[in-house]
């Protein structure tokens, strides 16, 4: 059902961007917010992060009047698919949802089917701190983002290990399935479709891949199985000697960590560099835990706010969103006592106090430094993401 709600976003007429409010008349935009609600879809599997949340609302209403309502997804397209039927059931105007926490396949299906306000994030007061040039923020999974969502987190693969029972990284996915065999029922990672999940599938993919610019286009016919293969091949050895046989998974990256603390795992995959050092913070891993990256880098990409069509709090939307890539916010987010989150903004473009607040971050015992995350991978097309995730289910997948 989920999948043909999101199916029916391609076949809707196309509507026209709201000329209103204009987010280039930004006095304007913060007389409209005052008072207003936003009920921002965002993923709720995190204590930390909902907690992040609520302070962000603390200040946005303190600051604007504006109220932030935090409703908290399992799974994005759940937020798409609410879009989606709102449209078909002409429901144009004050529509339930006001932002998403969006990426990837999702944000690809509201923007082919024009279901987002738009575009505003480059005439946000705060995107001159962004470092539009030095970070992805201006394409999503290969999608040209256009301003139709703007940046607040910048993410790449790491994984966590706990130093106490795997002392040394492992460089490649080889490594991985070799260690895996070696220490069966030790390394897990959430179920797809959860984003963990299918990351964990995409970073396999393209680790084991002779060619990865195939990735960079829609997967087709012609070029899926082939590309593919290795995965699938990769997979049938290394399930068997997953946590509980490949027989159950986890259902959310904390989970996941959670495995690791209670000593039931030893290898867990994060999309968070920060995320170790936060968790031994909060007491939720060992001291002993720390990251590595594969020899030939990781996923990295950008989290990213979308506003649907017809959220009837657009302003206050922006204002949010606004915020949120504030120094302010940005500095407190990478803290790994708060959440350990990458910046998306340039420091060059920040005054000394604001620079300041940055420089005087401890980023934490398991926090590699920006020069040891070594290179970024890209991410492939959403198509590949949707397809391997699917596929993954047909072949492996287990009940909730």
């Amino acid at each position: 059902m989920k999948r043909s709600l999101l199916a029916c976003a391609f076949a809707l007429a196309a509507l026209p961007a709201f000329a209103t409010p204009n987010p280039s008349d930004w006095d304007a935009v913060v007389a409209e917010a005052n008072g207003q609600t936003v009920y921002w879809n965002a993923w709720g599997g995190s204590t930390t992060t909902n907690d992040f949340i609520a302070w962000a609302g603390s200040r946005v209403l303190e600051d604007y009047g504006v109220t932030l309502e935090h409703v908290k997804l399992t799974d994005t397209a759940d937020a798409v698919s609410r879009v989606v039927a709102e449209k078909s059931a002409g429901a144009d105007t004050d529509g339930a949802i006001d932002m998403i926490w969006i990426n990837g396949a999702n944000f690809n299906a509201m923007k082919e089917a024009d279901l987002l306000f738009g575009p505003f994030a480059e005439q946000l007061p705060n995107w001159q701190f962004v470092d539009a040039e030095g970070k992805t923020v201006q394409t999503d999974f290969t999608v040209p983002v256009e301003g139709f969502e703007a940046p607040w987190a910048m993410a790449q693969v790491v994984f966590v290990h706990d130093t106490a029972r795997l002392s040394e990284p492992l460089g490649d996915m080889n490594a991985l399935l070799e260690w895996a065999k070696a220490n069966p029922g030790r390394f897990t990672f959430p179920q797809p479709p959860d984003f963990l999940g299918t990351t964990f599938l995409k970073q396999a993919l393209i680790d084991l891949s002779d060619d990865t610019s195939v990735l960079q286009s829609p997967a087709t016919e012609e070029n899926y199985a082939a590309a593919t293969a290795p995965l699938w091949a990769f997979l049938e050895e290394l399930t068997p000697n997953l946590w509980r046989e490949g027989r159950a998974y986890p259902q959310t990256g904390p989970r996941q960590l959670q495995l690791i603390s209670d000593g039931e795992v030893d290898l867990a995959i994060s999309f968070s560099p920060g995320e170790a050092s936060a968790a031994i913070a909060n007491f939720q891993l060992p001291e002993t835990a720390r990251t590595f990256v594969l020899d030939n880098g990781t996923l990295g990409n950008a989290s990213f706010v979308a506003i649907p069509y017809n959220s009837g709090s657009a302003a206050g939307a922006m204002v949010l969103a606004n915020f949120l890539m504030s120094p302010e916010a940005q500095a407190r987010q990478q803290d790994p006592n708060i959440l350990g989150y990458g910046t998306v903004l340039n420091m060059d473009a920040l005054d000394a106090d604001q620079r300041a607040a940055f420089d005087a971050l401890e980023l934490g015992v398991a926090t590699l430094s920006p020069a040891d995350l070594g290179s970024v991978q890209a991410e492939p097309h959403p198509s590949w993401s949707e397809r391997i995730a699917a596929e993954w289910i047909d072949r492996y997948g287990v009940a909730e």
